[in-house]
């Protein structure tokens, strides 16, 4: 299996899909239990909610499914939570907490080691050759880094999610005008609720490739699955009235962002 999927664009905005993958080995597969193979916290839909709303954009996306390996994890393993609920590198768990291996075949070690050098690394791989290409073109790249999580998990985090949570690491990765551009068509997105930086402050993608000052800069959207999906359980079906509504903020937020980018160019030159 292919374990990304690329499509370059002219655009300085990168978008990054690194949880919409379902794609599992069948010996890996074949390892999960019964909770486990219902592939419950995949980012449902997002590539196809994201799909056209900025059409020069470039996309990078991972075929494989969290389960497999988390794309957006630090390889490391170090968490990017510290003394709170989540999942790992090679998650034991589902958000709810509930076992997804079956009993004696939780990834080992050498499991894991494996899965970075084949599925983890080639993604990554992939995504900075497009930030570089795409910085090469315009001396600036934005990652937009495109997630979805269900509303309410209480394992995570109290309460319900709001719809739009926009994360950049408290303002780190990047410039000030990029996180603005963002927040601020959620905050007046008439019917939803936004929040920056709140439960979720972004992901090793975004503090990983988010260096302002060198030009990259990245921002993560995780958007709440109750805004697109007709449910928040199984079959996670797309709800298009929904979708369609939802568009229309994202497609704003997206053609903000790529003219600040085309600004901060300018700046630069």
């Amino acid at each position: 299996m292919s374990v990304y999927e690329v499509s370059q664009g002219t655009s300085p905005v990168i978008l990054a899909f690194p949880h919409t993958g379902t794609e599992v080995p069948q010996d890996i597969w074949n390892r999960l239990n019964d909770n486990g193979q219902i592939l419950a916290d995949t980012d449902w839909h997002i590539h196809d909610l994201y799909a056209g709303l900025l059409p020069q954009a470039t996309t990078v996306r991972a075929t494989f499914h969290r389960y497999v390996i988390d794309a957006n994890r630090d390889p490391e393993g170090t968490s990017l939570y510290p003394g709170q609920n989540t999942t790992g590198l090679v998650p034991e768990t589902d958000f709810d907490g509930k076992p997804i291996w079956k009993e004696g075949e939780t990834p080992s070690q050498a499991d894991i080691t494996y899965r970075v050098k084949h599925f983890h690394a080639p993604y990554h791989a992939a995504l900075l050759a497009e930030v570089e290409r795409v910085k090469a073109l315009h001396g600036v790249a934005v990652v937009y880094d495109c997630h979805s999580i269900r509303s309410l998990i209480p394992f995570l985090f109290e309460g319900r999610l709001p719809d739009f949570n926009t994360g950049t690491d408290i303002g780190r990765t990047c410039d000030p005008v990029i996180e603005a551009a963002a927040a601020d068509v959620a905050a007046t997105a008439e019917g939803y609720r936004s929040v920056v930086n709140g439960r979720f402050k972004g992901g090793w993608t975004t503090r990983h490739y988010g260096k302002p000052q060198t030009g990259v800069h990245a921002i993560q959207m995780e958007l709440a699955q109750i805004s697109h999906l007709a449910t928040e359980a199984p079959p996670f079906a797309y709800d298009t009235q929904k979708g369609e509504r939802l568009r229309i903020h994202l497609k704003d937020i997206l053609t903000r962002i790529e003219a600040v980018a085309n600004q901060l160019k300018t700046k630069g030159e």
